[in-house]
């Protein structure tokens, strides 16, 4: 279901002139109805769409006529009328198309009249000379030619005077675009006429061949032949001039082409000309001389390359290539024209020449398969899929399909389909299935990875060649392997394309085969079975994908499929409900049946009503844990195909539901998915009530009533008003306070999304209106979201205000305005940066009321009498002027002020405030209707003046040498004495002497601030003063610069605003603009001056923010000199780099500061579709400062041009542009990597990594080595070639510096860089034998790079290898690394070399083992020919090899190949010799031995770490029973041994016991899973009786990790076989053990090891109770205190979580227990943690705390029976499911009495109030960003009245009454007491405590409403009439009534 807007067609109505008027009413006559009174009557009417309907009426009254009316003067005076009327309609005008289409109806005999009315029209329009009027007569030239037969008609008879006009037009256009050079919007007006005018020449020539045919024309001095002559000329100027826009020279070579064409003869030698000039072979004996003289630039030998596509293009498109019309010259220009793109494809890579380029392949494509039309066996030879031009089209193919622009991906692959195509047509006769060239192709696709996108769509075009069935042939897993893929979002469209055109294929291909539908399981289990499985338990992208892209796909292909959807997943729903992280069953049936609801292939009430889902199923996945499988079910009921479908009764009830638990989602796509589902219900509301209102209205249409509503349409309607008001109602409820920033953003939303759907124009009948709910809590409410920390929670409340402001004016009195007026003004001057940004949107919601002036401003500001009588002044603009008057007043005081003392502006009244609150203003107001336009001009200025002054008093703090640390707050005058320098440079500015040396700031701040309150009037004086001065005292330098930053940052912001907003005013032209040419050039001036001068980054970037606003501006003026601004300023400021001033004040430091930002401004300024010609400017001259030629020269220019060249490459509104500059910006990055200066170094470095990002995109994958950011060579190298040679040659370079014999650490500074690229390539199977550029001459410098004395070099070396060598290449390459190893007896045996080899062996095999080829009999052989040779080289893992190093690294290398032969073993590799070899080396190493411990030595570490992964992956088969039990000699002695874990586990290195303790705890986990994996059955045998050495480790172990490890395996283990063996082993008893872990929590210092004691603790306890041991009271209480202080507020996330683990656990023991194990206390204790844990702020946690509640859910619904709970529940539902528990539990254990007391202590809080706003006083002055709590989830009213709820009803169910209960009473005193002491506290509150102190006010109104629900529920407890306590009613009966609270009780 989408929502279209419905579009409306614009038709402008004509208007005829007095001379026209009188002609027709001469005619007209008022009896009878002839054609003039018919036009004058349609002239009358001033409605287009009613001028089209008379205009139709024209030709039936013509045809009425009779014969003799063609001499009729009426009939000529009409048909002048019309002719006149068409060529002064526009080209876009319906009404000109329905014209002529009438007109082509004309009776034979008025023709002749027509055209000649037709023919005087058109001579009229061939007079114009006005340039800019020739694009209308081109216009209607064009319409003439286009199916209009007057027209063309009179365009014959004008023949030769239509030709002049044309040749007159280009070359006048042509003249006229010289002269205006450098005006771009002039220009391209220009370029697009001359692109018309070149369009109908050619149109000319196309459409009226007859008139230029024969050969009386082609005399030289003929008219005709000049002109077209002329025409040739212009075209070929046009063609070869590069200044013209792209589409003026293709269109140009299309017209050169054309024209050559109807001039050359003989027609048959065109083909010659064209492929002479293609390949610069002309000979000029045989062309033509007219073609010489117009055509001569053509005839050169070296035409530009974008001449030659153009060219290229001309002749694809103008030439005739179908069947071989053109004979043997014709296949030879279609091979020369392949030829001369394909050479054109390695030069052009600027991006719209590279797409152009695409396009015209493309187009080759298709005159290939015109031609091959013909038959001719030449050309089947030469374009069969074998021959060179193909080769090199799938080259380019190959290296071109996953380019980042989409429109050469597109073109990619029409050129493949047609290549396909080609091919097909040159083996006619012979099967594609057979044939080689298609099995080739796709052998080669299918080994490729699937990240490569252009295999989609390759395959895709295969598919549509050879059949899903035989490709499926090859490999049966391809759909699995594709739906695999759509976890990755830049994969999945291309994967359910190519998933799409198989499973139609195949179901095309099956329905042909078989007669019966037999097929269609086959059919299921190929493409539906593994989708099911995938939605039941894949992750949540790659479910979210595939519902959205593949599932419409695969019910649109087969929507009988739905059925066998639903009957599986039905099947197993209640068993598989899915978790937090998988859909299950229930939600993958949710997915399915929205997504087949909203394509109509369903009815919700038809599958409800047949009982296929139920309304508890749709429930449980409203409710869910995945928040996506809500989202869904949210769908099936939101979405329909039908707009107009009536919402059902049922429907609207389950949304009730969702919008009770799921406003408060934390994720932004959840929250925008959930408003935009609701914004279709709405519209569904909206559409469905007005067809109800029509059907009401025709009562006798009442049958048109839908079946499926039995209801009265009043009846329906009255439901639907009832439901928005109830949504309504659960809206503002939500916005209580403290609700969290999600469900405000929600809420808000959703209320947005309703004052929009049901705003209909007035008279429409409506069934709601938004206004019709609101009161004044609740504008109340929506203006107190203002006071969020959140911009887009005020965004939204400001949006709906404004929505509904006639509404919430009229709830507004003056009273209540001038106090929020009064909080705006107040919090303009705020030292909290975030209150100023509430100001303005207070601000701008009261310039509204039109009451503002006399309410509030005139205290503040003298009446303008003027301005109040000028009635015709909006209240907007007289407000927005008169509040910025205001703020403009306070601002210029306080300016003056911080010149005195700047400490004391930042410490009272920062500046910045008013000036963001003006921006505000006036953004929000219209500039182009003002009344009041002097005031604004004056104002203007003012604000402009007014922004120089605040800069210039605080801009000396933010460009100063330190602008971070500005003010020294230390009394050392050491420390301060180091920042006498800075001080000195900001002294000018500060009159006092603060500046001048460091001070102890308390007692001057005192005297500072008295005096200031002396000198500022009251009426600006903050009204909490006393804050105010502690806060003047403490100023800090961080309140400082605060201050001086923003405060440039809101100066930029105005700046740029007011040349944004207000339009410009010329001095040639005086008009309304308010602001002058003048004013824009000096703020220009004032943005350069900072952007180059400032080194904060705060105030830079936000200058730049306000300079982008003037640079966008600055094209689009009409003044020549400010269009000429941006390039002025480029070259100055390039020069001023260059030149390399020692005065100039460019920052060098910071990365440049500023001067990147204002370079970027200035480029992003050029139009997108322009030239870029100051990009390529300063392109080239900063790439020529950034690899300078002179060593000798300054480094400063290259620093700055490194640094700014980073800023491009990383600016995305560049894109494209900037691609053909990356090449040298590589080459640049590398050579200055190896400077000899540091800032060169480092910004070089920042260069390289923004271009390995812009070239291989934004990192996707934490894995280095994944292949998703990374590119094949090919690609690589055909997209920057002049990489090739430069990295072939550095690498080079580099290698040679590694060949001397002496191992020195000498290190060439650009290997590091060179093997980043290099690693980041990786080899195709497509990289032909037709490109130069193979990847084979890097492989022995790469394996020269191992040999590198630095590690890291020789790491990085041994993966940047695994690219370049092909798989099957592999074995031969690690074979010949292998040999080149030392043998024992060698005497040079240099251990860098032989390690970087050995580590190239590695990441080889590694490549090698996990490719897919080890089934092949090749790979066998490969891998046995290695094993062979590395036993030749077993000395280097033994003690033969001294270095350990080295041993190490032969050790992995024999780890990995025993890992993977462990795996083949099972397919029948059996390599006895290679274990027996492994056992030899273990029982020779030092683990046998032991090692002396004086023998330190390096690498030993790493060595004992390699040897013990070796024993731990033999081990598992030496032990495998198979190997046990075999009887062949060579297994006996493998199942031998040499050392046991038991060994491995005493070893006194704590890296050897980590290792084999982490493999024990993996085998483990896997038996316990039973998930052993094949060929490692050995492992179970490891795992017997190890848990006495595990006990005995446990006391023993002293290493902290290995310790934790010891007991994670024991919790992992059976305790029925651990416990048994406590006693001998460690002579503990199992409550001895319980006591000793609990202690290890307590006595632990990191968390890992108290929570894996906790964890282990709790599994002893449940044990040990299920087992009926006794456990003293005691250690149960220690251990519920232990689960308590895990779920503490400050925690970490993994205490939460194993808290949450424990609670699990015990849930069904302890918690929902039929006894009372623990006593009542503790057990809600426990549930008390549930609670806290459910509302915590981390979604991990809440989902582990929710899964208690699906434990005791399930346990209910077993034990009771009941058909259906609900069980994988969200956290505010298992919330509300928790407290229901409880209650219920209470009954069950008899223990109501103490359980509600304890319930309402809960209900109470323990809340000290004091102490709270003592605290949170401190807060709110102490941080100066600190916004107060920021709630992103809990929310303590949410659950407070959800136990409210709970409580009540249990009273209520179990009448409940606690008289004289002793505990009762004292819970009341405490109530009473915190409500009065509440009371005391909100008086004590400020007027407006909303915003200015809202976390107090919040935390107030919070407490307040928990007070008031714990009386009401102790008045219903005391509710015997003797107790009944006075002072509780008369509390509870005032609060409820009183006023300053009424908003938070809505909720109740």
């Amino acid at each position: 279901m989408v929502l279209k807007k419905k579009k409306e067609t614009q038709v402008d109505a004509f208007f005829l002139d007095h001379h026209q008027l009188e002609k027709l009413q001469k005619f007209s006559k008022a009896e009878e109805s002839n054609l003039a009174s018919l036009l004058l009557h349609c002239a009358q009417l001033r409605n287009g769409i009613q001028q089209i309907q008379c205009i139709k009426q024209i030709m039936p009254l013509l045809k009425k006529m009779d014969q003799n009316s063609a001499c009729d003067p009426m009939v000529k005076a009409c048909l002048d009328v019309l002719g006149e009327m068409y060529f002064s309609l526009g080209v876009k005008n319906p009404l000109k198309k329905v014209l002529a289409s009438s007109l082509n109806g004309l009776p034979e005999e008025l023709m002749m009249l027509g055209v000649q009315s037709f023919v005087c029209c058109l001579r009229e329009e061939l007079k114009t000379t006005d340039v800019y009027l020739y694009r209308k007569v081109l216009d209607n030239l064009a319409s003439c030619m286009e199916d209009f037969s007057l027209g063309r008609a009179s365009i014959k008879n004008l023949f030769e005077e239509v030709l002049r006009f044309l040749q007159k037009s280009l070359l006048d256009i042509q003249e006229e675009n010289r002269k205006n050079v450098g005006n771009c919007i002039v220009q391209t007006q220009l370029m697009h006429d001359l692109l018309i005018a070149i369009k109908v020449s050619m149109m000319l020539i196309q459409k009226l061949q007859e008139n230029i045919q024969g050969n009386l024309w082609k005399h030289n001095e003929s008219f005709v032949w000049q002109c077209m002559c002329s025409l040739l000329k212009s075209s070929t100027n046009f063609l070869m001039d590069a200044t013209l826009l792209q589409t003026v020279q293709t269109t140009s070579g299309l017209a050169v082409i054309l024209f050559t064409r109807a001039m050359y003869e003989p027609a048959e030698e065109l083909p010659s000309l064209v492929s002479d000039l293609l390949l610069g072979t002309m000979k000029d004996a045989g062309v033509p001389a007219w073609f010489v003289s117009n055509c001569g630039a053509l005839c050169t030998a070296e035409l530009p390359d974008s001449v030659l596509l153009f060219l290229c293009h001309g002749a694809l498109a103008m030439l005739d290539w179908k069947n071989g019309s053109m004979g043997e010259n014709g296949e030879k220009l279609l091979l020369d024209i392949a030829s001369v793109l394909l050479s054109l494809s390695s030069e052009l890579k600027e991006s719209s020449v590279a797409t152009c380029l695409s396009r015209v392949l493309a187009i080759w494509t298709n005159s290939a398969l015109a031609a091959l039309a013909s038959g001719s066996p030449n050309l089947k030879m030469k374009l069969s899929g074998n021959s060179d031009i193909i080769g090199k089209l799938l080259e380019y193919i190959y290296t071109h399909w996953d380019h980042p622009l989409d429109a050469i991906r597109h073109q990619t692959k029409l050129i493949f389909k047609n290549l396909l195509q080609i091919h097909q047509s040159t083996i006619t006769g012979c099967s594609e299935e057979s044939d080689p060239f298609f099995s080739r192709l796709i052998k080669h696709l299918l080994s490729l990875d699937w990240h490569v996108k252009g295999k989609y769509s390759s395959l895709g075009c295969l598919v549509e060649c050879v059949g899903t069935e035989n490709i499926l042939q090859l490999d049966r897993t391809i759909p699995v392997q594709i739906l695999d893929v759509m976890n990755d979002q830049s994969l999945a469209p291309y994967a359910s394309d190519l998933l799409e055109t198989m499973f139609t294929n195949h179901k095309a291909h099956f329905t042909l085969s078989f007669q019966e539908s037999t097929w269609i399981d086959r059919w299921h289990n190929i493409w539906v079975s593994p989708l099911l499985v995938i939605l039941c338990e894949g992750d949540h992208d790659q479910t979210t994908y595939i519902i959205d892209y593949y599932l419409p796909k695969l019910l649109k292909c087969n929507p009988d499929s739905l059925g066998y959807m639903i009957r599986i997943l039905q099947a197993s729903a209640d068993a598989n409900l899915g978790s937090c992280s998988t859909r299950g069953a229930l939600g993958a049936l949710m997915a399915c049946l929205r997504t087949a609801r909203s394509h109509g292939h369903l009815q919700l009430s038809n599958i409800m009503s047949s009982g296929l889902v139920s309304t508890e199923c749709i429930k449980q996945g409203l409710v869910h844990q995945h928040s996506q499988v809500c989202i869904d079910a949210l769908g099936l009921l939101c979405e329909t195909h039908r707009t107009t479908e009536i919402v059902s009764m049922e429907e609207m009830q389950l949304i009730q539901i969702f919008m009770m638990y799921n406003l408060n989602s934390q994720s932004p796509s959840v929250r925008q998915q959930i408003v935009s589902l609701l914004r279709k219900l709405f519209c569904r509301i909206q559409d469905s009530s007005q067809v109800l209102y029509k059907l009401e209205q025709n009562k006798t249409k009442q049958e048109l009533l839908e079946n499926s509503t039995t209801m009265h349409p009043l009846g329906i309607l009255q439901q639907y008003k009832d439901f928005m008001s109830s949504v309504c109602d659960r809206l503002f409820e939500v916005l209580f306070p403290g609700s969290s920033h999600p469900t405000r953003f929600s809420a808000l939303s959703i209320l947005e999304s309703i004052a929009e759907v049901f705003s209909v124009p007035k008279g429409q009948a409506q069934v709601f209106q938004l206004d019709q709910v609101i009161d004044s809590a609740r504008v109340q409410t929506l203006i107190q979201c203002f006071a969020s920390t959140f911009e887009e929670v005020k965004v939204l409340a400001f949006g709906l205000l404004m929505k509904l402001r006639d509404v919430a004016f009229n709830f507004q009195d003056s009273g209540n305005l001038d106090l929020l007026f009064q909080a705006a003004m107040d919090l303009s001057t705020s030292t909290k940066p975030y209150d100023c940004v509430t100001a303005s949107y207070l601000l701008n919601f009261l310039v509204h009321h039109k009451g503002l002036q006399h309410v509030c401003l005139g205290k503040w500001l003298e009446h303008n009498a003027q301005v109040d009588e000028n009635t015709s002044v909006s209240t907007v603009e007289k407000n927005t002027l008169a509040v910025i008057k205001l703020l403009l007043v306070n601002v210029e005081e306080e300016i003056l002020q911080a010149k005195k003392s700047l400490l004391q502006a930042a410490a009272s009244f920062p500046m910045y405030g008013r000036v963001h609150c003006i921006t505000g203003a006036l953004q929000q107001l219209s500039f182009n209707n003002l009344t009041l336009v002097s005031e604004w001009k004056e104002m203007v200025t003012r604000l402009i003046l007014m922004s120089y002054k605040l800069s210039a008093v605080v801009s000396p703090v933010v460009q100063s040498s330190s602008p971070e640390g500005l003010i020294p707050m230390d009394t050392d005058p050491e420390s301060a004495g180091h920042l006498q320098m800075i001080l000195n440079e900001i002294q000018p500015q500060d009159t006092n002497d603060y500046f001048i040396q460091a001070k102890i700031l308390k007692e001057h701040c005192k005297e500072e601030s008295e005096k200031l309150a002396d000198q500022r009037p009251m009426k600006n004086t903050c009204t909490e003063m006393g804050g105010k001065e502690r806060q003047m005292c403490d100023v800090t330098a961080q309140m400082v610069l605060v201050c001086c930053w923003r405060s440039m940052k809101e100066v930029s912001l105005l700046l740029g605003t007011l040349c944004k907003l207000l339009p410009s005013q010329t001095t040639s032209e005086p008009s309304n603009g308010l602001i002058t040419e003048e004013q824009v050039k000096n703020i220009g001036d004032y943005f350069k001056h900072h952007l180059l001068q400032s080194r904060h980054r705060g105030a830079f970037e936000l200058a730049y923010a306000g300079f982008v606003q003037l640079t966008e501006m600055l094209p689009r003026c009409n003044s020549e000199s400010l269009r000429k601004m941006p390039e002025q300023w480029l070259s100055c400021v390039l020069e001023e780099i260059k030149a390399c001033d020692p005065s100039s004040t460019l920052c060098a430091t910071r990365r440049s500061a500023g001067i990147p930002f204002y370079i970027q401004a200035l480029l992003a300024s050029e139009p997108k579709k322009s030239k870029t010609d100051l990009l390529k400017m300063t392109m080239k001259e900063l790439i020529s400062l950034a690899t300078p030629l002179n060593e000798s020269l300054s480094v400063i220019p290259q620093v700055h041009a490194l640094n700014i060249l980073r800023a491009l490459y990383r600016d995305t509104r560049l894109g494209e542009n900037i691609m053909p500059y990356v090449a040298d910006g590589i080459k640049a990055s590398v050579l200055g990597f190896m400077s000899p200066v540091w800032a060169v170094r480092n910004s070089s470095t920042l260069l390289f990594s923004a271009l390995i990002t812009r070239i291989f995109g934004v990192k996707r994958e934490k894995d280095e080595n994944s292949k998703k950011n990374r590119m094949t060579g090919g690609e690589f190298f055909s997209r920057f070639p002049s990489l090739y040679p430069f990295l072939l040659k550095q690498l080079e370079v580099v290698t040679n510096t590694l060949n001397s014999e002496v191992e020195e650490l000498k290190v060439h500074p650009s290997l590091f860089l060179l093997l980043l690229i290099l690693g980041r390539l990786y080899p195709s199977p497509m990289d032909g034998t037709h490109s130069a550029l193979s990847m084979a001459p890097f492989v022995p410098f790469i394996i020269r790079c191992g040999h590198s004395p630095v590690y890291r070099c020789r790491e990085m070396s041994g993966r940047a290898l695994v690219p370049f060598v092909m798989v099957n290449e592999v074995p031969r390459t690690v074979l010949s690394l292998l040999e080149g190893l030392p043998d024992s007896t060698s005497h040079c045996i240099r251990q860098n070399s032989i390690h970087g080899t050995l580590l190239q062996v590695f990441h080889l095999l590694q490549s090698y083992l996990e490719s897919k080829q080890f089934l092949s009999l090749d790979f066998q052989r490969g891998l046995t020919d290695i094993i062979t040779c590395l036993g030749t080289k077993l000395w280097l893992a033994k003690r033969l090899n001294p270095c350990l190093v080295t041993r190490a690294a032969y050790l992995d290398v024999l780890v990995m190949l025993s890992t993977h032969l462990g795996k083949f073993k099972k397919q029948g590799m059996q390599f006895h010799e290679f274990w027996e070899e492994m056992n030899r080396v273990i029982s020779e190493s030092e683990l046998v031995s032991g090692i002396p411990s004086s023998s330190v030595v390096p690498g030993l570490i790493q060595y004992l770490q390699s040897i013990t992964k070796l024993v731990i992956s033999v081990l598992p088969v030496t032990a495998d029973p198979d190997t046990q039990g075999s009887g062949s000699a060579a297994a006996k002695k493998i199942a031998k041994p040499s050392l046991s874990i038991a060994h491995l586990l005493h070893c006194e290195f704590h890296e050897v016991r980590l290792l084999v303790l982490e493999a024990i705890l993996l085998w483990l986990k896997q038996k316990n899973s039973k998930q052993i994996a094949e060929g490692r059955e050995g492992v179970l045998c490891l795992l017997i009786d190890l848990e006495d050495t595990l006990l005995t480790m446990a006391l023993k172990e002293t290493n902290h990790e290995c310790f934790c490890m010891v007991l994670e395996i024991l919790y992992n283990m059976d305790l029925r076989n651990v416990l048994p063996k406590t006693e001998c082993s460690i002579k503990m008893d199992p409550n001895e053990l319980l006591t000793w872990s609990l202690n290890l929590v307590d006595i632990s210092n990191s968390t890992e090891g108290q929570i894996i004691a906790l964890k282990f603790a709790s599994k002893l306890i449940i044990h040990l109770l299920q087992n009926h041991h006794q456990i003293s009271e005691e250690v149960l209480k220690k251990w519920v205190q232990l689960i308590l202080y895990f779920c503490g507020d400050e925690q970490e996330t993994e205490m939460l979580l194993a808290a949450a683990e424990v609670l699990k656990s015990v849930t069904s023991l302890l918690l929902i227990s039929e006894k009372l194990i623990l006593g009542l206390s503790d057990t809600l204790a426990l549930w008390k943690c549930v609670v806290l844990l459910l509302q915590n702020e981390d979604l991990v946690v809440r989902d582990a705390a929710a899964e208690v509640i699906q434990v005791a859910q399930s346990e209910k619904k077993s034990s009771e029976g009941t058909e259906f709970a609900l069980r994988i529940v969200n956290a505010p539902m298992a919330l509300d499911l928790a407290f229901g528990i409880v209650c219920e539990l209470l009954q069950r254990w008899g223990e109501i009495h103490a359980g509600v007391l304890i319930l309402l202590e809960w209900l109470l809080g323990d809340s000290d109030l004091q102490r709270d706003s003592e605290t949170s006083a401190l807060e709110e002055d102490d941080y100066l960003f600190d916004k107060g709590e920021v709630n992103f989830w809990a929310e303590k009213l949410t659950h407070v009245r959800q136990l409210s709820k709970h409580l009540l009803q249990l009273i209520s169910v179990t009448h409940l009454t606690l008289p004289h209960h002793r505990e009762l009473k004292r819970l009341l005193i405490t109530a009473l007491d915190q409500a009065q002491l509440i009371e005391q506290h909100l008086r004590a509150l400020p007027p407006a405590p909303e915003f200015s102190r809202t976390a107090e006010f919040t935390r107030l109104a919070i407490q307040n409403e928990r007070i008031l629900l714990c009386l009401k529920i102790l008045n219903l407890l005391k509710s015997d009439d003797t107790c009944k306590n006075e002072n509780l009613e008369k509390y509870v009966t005032k609060s409820s009534s009183s006023g300053s609270m009424h908003t938070f009780s809505q909720g109740d």
